[in-house]
């Protein structure tokens, strides 16, 4: 663990101990998380006490799923499930990728982030199957473009009212209820609005628990989050970094020896 990955522990243990923080999550979707990095985030999220939520790439998301697996994660979601059959087959792939014997150590979320799924919520609900999933987690950028909103939309009362339809049917499953999507100190008022109906909010990389995450330090515990993040991204550029260093170093080696007899025996190069 470098220098660097140690101040993150330190950051995640502040979040955990002060302001209710509960997880950290990394995305096999729209982030693009590759798999060394979620084993050195993995690595950072145990040290300080915590746990690892991986959303996968798409709803029967296989190989990403048995990643996870073998990572060792808490969390599993599945993106832009807007169907009963969309659902269904999610919870087949995750029955596929994790034995029986270890599915009672990972719950199993799904994003309800476009209106066309709010509008199949009551037929998802109804399979079957429903006991297999643990929450719901309600997007709110996704859920503003699938309405034609901009992102600064993410607040307004319509998306509130989504967010109350949501989570109130979800309840009624017995599923935990959590929110993602624009999550900054403007987004309190909507969060605190909700009340008992949200379990858990997120920013980009961090899971907060609720309601104690609601109290006066929120905007605080949302600024370290953001904090936590950039501290991420600096890892992450210093350690690809450090690989296009060493790359760079061996193709000047290799252009000054051999450019010439490489193409003096036929061959081609860039």
């Amino acid at each position: 663990m470098n220098e660097l990955e140690r101040k993150m522990v330190l950051q995640l243990e502040d979040l955990r101990q002060n302001h209710h923080v509960i997880g950290v999550k990394a995305e096999f979707e729209a982030e693009g998380t590759r798999l060394e990095e979620a084993m050195r985030l993995k690595d950072v999220v145990s040290s300080a006490g915590l746990k690892l939520t991986i959303k996968v790439g798409g709803g029967e998301a296989l190989r990403d799923m048995y990643e996870a697996r073998v990572i060792g994660v808490e969390r599993v979601v599945g993106p832009m499930i807007e169907s009963a059959y969309a659902l269904h087959k999610f919870l087949a792939a995750a029955s596929l990728a994790f034995p029986e014997s270890e599915r009672g150590d990972v719950q199993f979320a799904v994003n309800v982030e476009t209106i066309t799924a709010v509008e199949n919520l009551d037929g998802m609900l109804a399979l079957a199957e429903i006991g297999e999933l643990d929450g719901v987690v309600l997007g709110r950028v996704d859920m503003t473009g699938s309405l034609g909103l901009s992102r600064e939309g993410v607040n307004d009362q319509r998306i509130l009212d989504i967010a109350r339809r949501v989570f109130q049917a979800a309840k009624g499953k017995d599923l935990e209820c959590a929110m993602g999507g624009g999550v900054a100190k403007e987004a309190l008022p909507f969060m605190r609005d909700l009340g008992d109906l949200l379990d858990r909010y997120e920013t980009r990389k961090v899971i907060f628990g609720c309601p104690a995450a609601l109290g006066d330090d929120a905007e605080a515990g949302i600024l370290k989050a953001v904090g936590f993040e950039l501290m991420w991204l600096k890892n992450k550029r210093d350690f690809y970094g450090s690989i296009y260093e060493e790359d760079r170093t061996r193709i000047e080696m290799l252009e000054a020896r051999y450019a010439r007899l490489i193409e003096k025996a036929g061959g081609m190069r860039e």
